[in-house]
């Protein structure tokens, strides 16, 4: 695949980054060097590895899950503009 300098004008425009003129062809060699690199990666034979989260193998931590109040409403409160007992009070909305 391959990319030309119409397709790096887009890219930059999608992605809101500024591009001169001059710097159109250099970008474009850049983004095809990406895309040859990822196609060499299409040749390594990937038959029967799992996928995996990290290089060294681990559980993941977990815990409870489990309903609390968070254990200290009042600090969680102390901003709020409203409040109701150890709620917040919001304007009601009806579309």
């Amino acid at each position: 695949m391959s990319v030309d300098q119409k397709t790096v004008r887009r890219i930059a425009h999608l992605a809101r980054i500024a591009v001169t003129e001059e710097d159109v062809p250099h970008l474009q060699g850049e983004l095809n060097a990406i895309l040859n690199f990822v196609e060499q990666l299409n040749e390594v034979n990937v038959d029967g590895v799992g996928p995996m989260t990290s290089v060294t193998p681990m559980t993941m931590k977990k815990r409870q899950d489990g309903v609390t109040d968070g254990e200290y409403p009042e600090k969680v409160l102390r901003n709020a503009p409203a409040r109701e007992d150890d709620f917040f009070v919001v304007p009601k909305v009806i579309e």
